[in-house]
């Protein structure tokens, strides 16, 4: 397959007119920076304190609130249900100085593990910022957790203290004999508080709101979160104070923040991209926020862009997918001129997500950003002052490199499909797995990082993912990236979503098996499986379509929106199930 095959396949070029933008990109001359960009370069975008020490809270939050920013609303949070709250960088500094010294009356020592355990709201961004201030290393939980998911994390992190509200604190009750070393649960929305509980607000009214950030060393822990993998328990990824420095100059060169945005991140304070993008870094940059609290409804999120003039959106491709499926009409009821710059994160964006975005919102296209929860921040994407090949990661970000290599660690030449790696080390990089030093190392080989991703790079630059590594399909002798296959199917005016596995097989080694989601107005048939087929193969090559297709209502994902393949594979061949707390409901 030559390279202009393989554009074509994903959908060719989207070139932008640099001049009609409505503001400069905050990164430009890309090519020079590759060249000449070096890290310490970005400490000047943070501030620090004498001696070399920083704390994250104090850039996102007290360096604005001190300064002109102090009268600027910081959070716009939206309940869903009526209220709006707006609260600015001054009235958030004071909040988070009070539970600071909540944490400090209570006995939380520097490093400690302080888990906040709640919905969207205005608290939640509070104890998560308040905690780091305090020095403690703070860990946001999804709300949809239940008690072995709980269990599971305060335990092996020795948490100290959980921070919850009436209903999500019956869960942990039912695992809290379990867990020895917790010692506080503060619940904030309960007046009368039962027999060990406390009070969020009652201690909140009581402290001071004067508060001594305290000053941390760069490589000192601020937060962790925890993801689960195929088997075993879920592994603690941990996070220094200096990843502020790179989570700051990404929201300004990827996510091209201005002081006049108004950004919304989609994603809970449970997954990583909630934490560095929907708190850490735009804030750290001076932005307004948007928080929706409540569920998805694509009414909903219009509507929401519409009244809050939102300017910057980043979803992900699962939420995009779901909105493509609502139709076109549905966005043209909604003024929705404000929107300047849309990303999407949580897995690879098939290329018809950035085709359908340039449709609906006034030519403005979907721009896919990669990395982990293990890489602390963006790694490789697509720049607004890029053209964007649909379907690509993009390129590495200045400082960054990235390679594609083979199984000896050899470094593979242009179009060869291999390993993702990236050569540490980088300010946002985890600094271990919790209490598993050789989990850690499994990560870090040849003197480089090994992502678990395979990928390959055009003639370009671009990177184009492939798969995770134990996903790919090898049938026929040939190696198939299952996101490929995925992507040319809900390319089927039929099809709405779609996982693809490798199921054994005695003639081909593996054939290749899809799931997929209807579209609604299409019903089961032999008839429109084989027009799936036949759409499929004429797209890729002859080896590389669903020799069976499953017409299922719902794909499993994690609440990230990633499509958790693996327990496709292990539901169709009787496997065993592995860790599966991260599970969307």
């Amino acid at each position: 397959m030559t390279d202009e095959d393989s554009e074509l396949m994903h959908g060719g070029i989207v070139n932008k007119d640099l001049a009609q933008l409505r503001l400069k990109p905050n990164l430009r001359g890309y090519d020079d920076l590759r060249k000449t960009f070096k890290w310490a370069d970005a400490d000047k975008l943070v501030e620090w304190f004498p001696n070399g020490k920083i704390n994250s809270a104090y850039n996102v939050i007290d360096r604005h609130a001190l300064g002109d920013n102090k009268d600027k609303v910081a959070l716009i949070y939206d309940d869903g249900e009526g209220t709006v709250q707006k609260t600015t960088f001054e009235q958030l500094y004071r909040e988070t100085n009070k539970f600071a010294n909540v944490l400090v009356k209570l006995g939380v020592k520097r490093q400690d593990r302080v888990f906040v355990f709640l919905q969207r709201s205005t608290e939640l961004y509070v104890s998560f910022l308040g905690a780091i201030k305090a020095g403690a290393i703070a860990s946001p939980m999804f709300p949809a957790f239940g008690p072995d998911a709980i269990r599971d994390r305060l335990l092996d992190s020795s948490a100290v203290a959980l921070v919850t509200d009436s209903e999500l604190v019956k869960r942990a009750y039912q695992v809290k004999n379990q867990l020895p070393d917790l010692k506080h649960i503060i619940v904030v929305d309960k007046a009368d508080t039962e027999a060990g509980e406390i009070s969020y607000r009652a201690e909140m009214d009581a402290a001071s709101d004067d508060f001594e950030t305290v000053h941390m060393d760069p490589e000192e822990f601020q937060f962790m979160l925890y993801t689960s993998g195929t088997t075993g328990k879920p592994k603690g990824v941990v996070h220094a104070h200096k990843g502020i420095v790179q989570q700051t100059l990404t929201s300004r060169w990827v996510l091209d923040l201005h002081d006049e945005d108004i950004y919304w991140c989609t994603a809970d304070l449970g997954w990583i991209t909630g934490v560095v993008y929907g708190c850490l870094g735009p804030w750290s940059c001076g932005v307004t926020q948007v928080g929706l609290g409540g569920r998805f409804g694509p009414d909903r999120w219009y509507k929401s862009i519409q009244d809050h003039r939102i300017s910057i959106w980043y979803t992900a491709p699962t939420a995009v997918r779901m909105l493509m499926a609502k139709g076109d009409d549905l966005p043209a009821k909604y003024d929705l001129t404000s929107l300047r710059v849309l990303y999407s994160v949580g897995e690879p964006l098939n290329p018809e997500g950035v085709t359908w975005a340039l449709d609906v919102f006034a030519n403005k296209p979907f721009h896919d950003t990669w990395w982990q929860t293990e890489t602390g921040s963006i790694l490789i994407t697509n720049f607004p002052e890029m053209p964007i090949k649909p379907g690509s990661m993009g390129k590495p970000l200045p400082g960054i490199e990235a390679q594609i290599v083979d199984e000896n660690g050899d470094v593979l030449p242009e179009g060869e499909e291999g390993s993702l790696v990236i050569r540490p080390s980088w300010p946002s990089m985890m600094r271990q797995i919790w209490k598993n030093e050789p989990k850690y190392n499994e990560y870090m080989r040849n003197g480089w990082y090994y992502t678990g991703d395979t990928a390959q790079i055009d003639k370009d630059g671009y990177f184009w993912y492939v798969g995770r590594a134990d996903d790919v399909i090898k049938t026929s002798g040939e190696r198939v990236g299952p996101f490929e296959v995925e992507s040319a199917l809900i390319e089927h005016e039929a099809v709405a979503e779609a996982g693809v596995i490798g199921k054994p097989d005695q003639l081909r080694g593996n054939i290749i098996k899809a799931f997929i989601v209807l579209t609604p107005g299409h019903t089961e048939s032999d008839e429109l499986k084989e027009d799936i087929r036949k759409f499929v193969k004429s797209r890729l090559a002859g080896h590389a379509y669903p020799r069976e297709i499953d017409i299922v209502k719902s794909l499993p994902k994690t609440r990230s929106g990633k499509i958790m393949r693996r327990l496709l594979r292990a539901k169709e061949l009787g496997l065993p199930i592995g860790d599966t707390s991260t599970l969307e409901d």
